[in-house]
């Protein structure tokens, strides 16, 4: 192997704060959604459910997949944050019961590709923006396989056009927003994420 390959191995491995800060992140944003899931989104929801743009309210559930591979910045993050997250919820209950954990798959897999398209090289705000976009363009699609499959086409293209936005604006802005604040106060020092706020 190359020296070169050698280098980008090494940066692309899983250090044991990588996985500890992966998991804190996870846990915590699994316990948000508890929180959300089971007090906020049925109240946020409600005069929304039956229409397209419902999944306006749901851009809190993408959020983890972004903050996690922003933090970390190596392949997985984004797809282990939200999928451990995801499963996290579980254990406090959940209406959708066993599809969380398929949720949790594609939202983390849509914001992965877009680190992976990227070479997991690039950390800033407009990455941060894609994988949003990534992660909601991802959760649409399954959505509306899976819990409106009777919507008409125009019905369902606005509603994964909603995903899109609410990844965009709630998991993309807001999530690096909160990666931006964790690295002000130091807590993310033994990270890139730490040493490098102007990428962020």
């Amino acid at each position: 192997m190359s020296e070169q390959g050698t280098v980008q191995l090494r940066r692309h491995r899983w250090r044991t704060v990588d996985i500890v800060v992966a998991s804190v992140i996870a846990v915590v944003f699994g316990v948000v959604f508890a929180i959300w899931n089971n007090l906020l989104y049925s109240v946020i929801n409600a005069p929304l459910g039956a229409l397209p743009i419902a999944p306006l309210a749901s851009g809190v559930w993408l959020i983890p997949a972004v903050v996690g591979a922003l933090v970390v910045r190596k392949p997985g993050a984004a797809l282990y944050t939200e999928l451990l997250a995801a499963v996290v919820s579980m254990f406090f209950g959940s209406a959708w019961g066993l599809s969380v954990f398929l949720s949790g798959m594609w939202q983390g897999l849509g914001a992965e590709v877009v680190f992976a398209l990227l070479a997991y090289r690039r950390w800033g705000l407009g990455p941060a923006l894609l994988a949003g976009g990534g992660a909601g363009l991802a959760m649409g699609t399954y959505e509306i396989i899976t819990y409106v499959p009777t919507y008409s086409w125009d019905w369902k293209l606005i509603y994964v056009g909603c995903a899109v936005a609410a990844g965009v604006v709630v998991a993309g802005g807001l999530g690096w927003l909160l990666v931006r604040a964790l690295a002000r106060t130091g807590a993310l020092a033994p990270f890139a994420a730490g040493r490098a706020q102007s990428e962020i």
